[in-house]
């Protein structure tokens, strides 16, 4: 019984912390945190999301992501939920 208990939540727990793991601040995260959390974002893209964002300020929406060259609308729709723009969020 321990056991199965035991089991049980470590799954929860790997579980939570992988649906949790996905998420960025676009507007504080470095580009090594921009690639590992966004799907179909490299490092070359990432860098030039933070690049971006030091030349242009914060982003304003998620949509202005499809501003950073190329990057375009359909990575930023497959990434929308997994983006944040402030820890208000």
């Amino acid at each position: 019984m321990f056991m199965k208990v035991m089991i049980t939540s470590i799954i929860f727990t790997l579980f939570a912390c992988s649906a949790l793991a996905g998420t960025v601040n676009i507007n504080s995260a470095n580009a090594k945190q921009i690639e590992s959390s966004l799907k179909g974002i490299g490092l070359s893209k990432a860098i030039a999301i933070v690049e971006y964002r030091e030349q242009n300020g914060p982003f304003q929406t998620v949509d202005e992501l499809a501003n950073v060259k190329g990057i375009g609308k359909k990575t930023v729709e497959r990434n929308r939920q997994d983006i944040k723009l402030s820890t208000d969020d």
